[in-house]
């Protein structure tokens, strides 16, 4: 690398565990020249700085090019296959099964910027944008997330939610954690009889005063405030 470092970009032992994971150059035609080391540096940038892609620094491959690899990787899945291969390496090093036993959902309304894209308000918090309903293991490590607008009721936006996760083959799932905005019998019916899978409502105390640590809550609201550290995610940007 010619240039100087950026905080953003992966370290060598990043890189030696993301190398294995980034797909190979396709068959037939050119072969790839740009480093992909770069491509994946230039990415994480974006994620981190929260610049427009029009705007990466010119020391970085052509912006059209670590776009096109981004669109890519997110038509194609790659991005959930790193995901789901770190997440499992994580949770092997903690000495946990590499699949989750238990998980905690929540949503998370932000704040778009005006350009095309659907979005709604959410009344509750007096946002207009999208919402984030994500599942996350005991560890915080996020195993499902899905983008509605903002409008969207909270148990709505989980059903779409679980039917993702459902996908996903997580065998040993069995218990979720929720706030109250999840509560309702209808809703823990809904999730058993397609998903298989008991929902538990963690409540606030009725005696609790100002802030409390609920169990297992806590853990999906440190999520939320890990992806606040990269600007690219604290409003939800299409650009």
């Amino acid at each position: 690398m010619s240039r100087e470092p950026y905080d953003s970009d992966v370290t060598d032992v990043e890189w030696l565990l993301l190398e294995p994971l980034i797909p190979p150059e396709k068959h037939g035609g050119r072969h790839r020249t740009v480093d992909i080391r770069e491509v994946v540096n230039a990415i994480f940038y974006v994620l981190r700085t929260g610049c427009a892609w029009r705007l990466l620094p010119h020391d970085f491959p052509p912006w059209q090019t670590v776009y096109g690899y981004f669109r890519d990787w997110r038509k194609t899945g790659v991005w959930e296959q790193l995901n789901t291969a770190l997440r499992e390496a994580v949770r092997e090093q903690e000495e946990r099964e590499a699949e989750p036993s238990a998980a905690i959902m929540d949503g998370q309304s932000v704040k778009t910027t005006a350009v095309a894209g659907e979005r709604g308000y959410d009344a509750a918090k007096k946002v207009t944008g999208r919402k984030r309903h994500i599942l996350v293991d005991v560890l915080g490590l996020l195993l499902t997330v899905v983008v509605t607008k903002a409008s969207v009721p909270e148990r709505e936006g989980a059903k779409i939610l679980l039917k993702r996760a459902l996908a996903q083959h997580f065998e040993r799932l069995v218990l979720i954690w929720a706030d109250g905005g999840y509560r309702g019998q209808d809703f823990c019916d809904w999730v058993m009889e397609h998903c298989g899978w008991l929902v538990e409502i963690v409540k606030r105390s009725d005696d609790a005063q100002g802030f409390v640590v609920l169990p297992r809550r806590w853990v999906v609201e440190r999520t939320f405030g890990w992806l606040y550290r990269f600007r690219r995610l604290s409003k939800d940007y299409r650009s």
